[in-house]
């Protein structure tokens, strides 16, 4: 249940169009909801401004679903990140209206339109096509918690032109991600062509010395371009998530 709902049903019981026992029932659950297996945290809406995401990854099939139903009943949208083909095949024999990306492995179920909260665009840039998997998973993250999101993909330093010839499109951003592998070099380059925030993610993308992922983890983290923060190596999801906080417009959840 979001702040919207909240206040509809608390604004239904002083009018007398909803009895205190029905909006009692209706939250019952509001603070969290004990699973056994989960107990999932539907105040997070409230606090945070989005409903809690569920990690596919390491869940049953079962799992995941109960999870999904508890945050159903309230209303939010769910969002599943890490969901392989075999389980979302399952799920979406459960949730026929939910909507699975096969390329970032990613599904999200919503009832309502999703709103516009951001300020601007977010940009979501890619080095390599390697890098789309967890590129996508940035851009449907901040996509569905409700921003606009463009996206560039190959573009890395191997071939810095390819880059330049977006100018454009990077200097109207107001977020942008920038994904990248092997040696992680592409988001000092995108951070000293613009005055805004930029965060790095480093891909798992790599030969040999690479270390899946960490010879551009180090890299980023090292950048000496002083508006690049990073996330941690192929979290897509948290590049959006900050992204989209970053490029929230002030509804009672950002303080900026």
């Amino acid at each position: 249940m979001d702040e919207k709902h909240l206040k509809e049903l608390l604004t239904s019981v002083a009018t007398g169009q909803s009895s205190v026992d029905s909006a009692l029932a209706k939250l019952k659950h509001f603070s969290y909801e004990d699973l056994s297996f989960a107990h999932v945290d539907h105040h997070r809406t409230i606090r945070k401004g989005f409903a809690e995401v569920i990690y596919g990854e390491g869940k049953t099939v079962e799992q995941t679903i109960g999870i999904m139903q508890a945050i159903e009943k309230q209303g939010s949208p769910v969002m599943v990140t890490r969901l392989s083909p075999e389980k979302a095949t399952t799920i979406l024999s459960i949730f026929p209206a939910a909507k699975y990306y096969d390329d970032a492995r990613f599904l999200i179920w919503h009832s309502n339109t999703i709103e516009n909260l951001g300020r601007g665009t977010i940009l979501v840039i890619s080095a390599g096509t390697s890098d789309i998997p967890v590129a996508r998973e940035a851009y449907l993250t901040a996509k569905y918690m409700g921003n606009n999101v463009e996206s560039i993909y190959d573009v890395g330093v191997a071939g810095i032109h390819r880059l330049l010839g977006h100018q454009d499109l990077i200097n109207a951003a107001s977020v942008l991600i920038v994904v990248a592998g092997m040696e992680g070099a592409l988001p000092s380059v995108v951070a000293g062509l613009v005055c805004r925030p930029v965060i790095a993610v480093p891909t798992s993308v790599g030969y040999g010395l690479s270390l899946n992922g960490v010879a551009a983890l180090l890299g980023m983290l090292n950048s000496c371009a002083s508006n690049v923060a990073v996330v941690n190596i192929d979290n897509g999801f948290g590049a959006g998530y900050v992204a989209s906080v970053i490029n929230r417009l002030d509804t009672g959840h950002n303080n900026a």
